[in-house]
């Protein structure tokens, strides 16, 4: 008979393969509702190429929000997934955080939805303020979840050295400072709060120079 102990030890040694393999649909669902947002122009009868180029452009509000988001989901997932790199061990709390964050992503949708509904008329501010503000909400889900796990080395890879850990959670934690930044900056201006998430996504696109998911093999080392 098993008991509640020898479950636990189980559990706390237990890999990360099931979580990452339901946050990966998770997320891949997330991305792909962005593009219900994109419609066919609404026009009948005889259509001129340029009464459809000008129907195409005015949607530019719809291209703008997915283009954002779908790039801030898809950074997401390869940290996601670069993170889960480092942590090679799961428990009950691990797990709740992840699902925290995969709220967060699955929701993405909706401010997306909002966004390219008022970007560029009456409701901007608003929508924006919503948009980014969801965004910093998901950054400090995410930081939440390497801070729960950076604390318990039993949950790391044991070949990740200290200033690997400390590197990811400095460019962690300057992501949710932009994050927030870019909330308070859209009840100023709206625009300028959106350049600011791109130039987040820039910055993440690549992994850091301090190596994010740098190892150094301890068995490497006594050899």
């Amino acid at each position: 008979m098993k008991t509640a102990t020898s479950i636990t030890a189980r559990e706390a040694g237990s890999d990360t393969g099931r979580l990452e393999a339901f946050s990966d649909g998770v997320i891949a669902i997330a991305i792909t509702l962005l593009v219900l947002d994109l419609h066919v122009p609404a026009m009948s009868g005889h259509v001129g190429a340029g009464e459809m180029w000008r129907a195409l452009r005015a949607q530019w509000p719809s291209y703008d929000a997915f283009v954002i988001s779908f790039a801030v989901i898809g950074i997401m997932w390869a940290n996601h997934h670069n993170l889960f790199r480092i942590i090679s061990r799961t428990d009950h709390y691990l797990i709740l955080l992840n699902l925290a964050l995969l709220f967060c992503i699955a929701v993405i949708p909706f401010p997306t939805s909002l966004l390219s509904e008022f970007l560029g008329r009456s409701g901007e501010a608003t929508a924006t303020q919503v948009y980014t503000g969801w965004f910093a909400i998901t950054a400090f889900t995410f930081n939440r979840l390497w801070w729960y796990a950076s604390s318990r080395a039993h949950l790391l890879d044991p070949a990740i050295d200290g200033p690997a850990i400390a590197g990811v959670s400095r460019r962690y934690m300057l992501g949710l400072v932009g994050y927030v930044a870019a909330f308070l900056l859209s009840f100023v201006n709206a625009v300028a709060s959106l350049v600011l998430i791109v130039l987040l996504g820039l910055m993440f696109v690549l992994p850091s120079s301090s190596g994010g998911v740098t190892t150094m093999r301890r068995q490497d080392e006594e050899e």
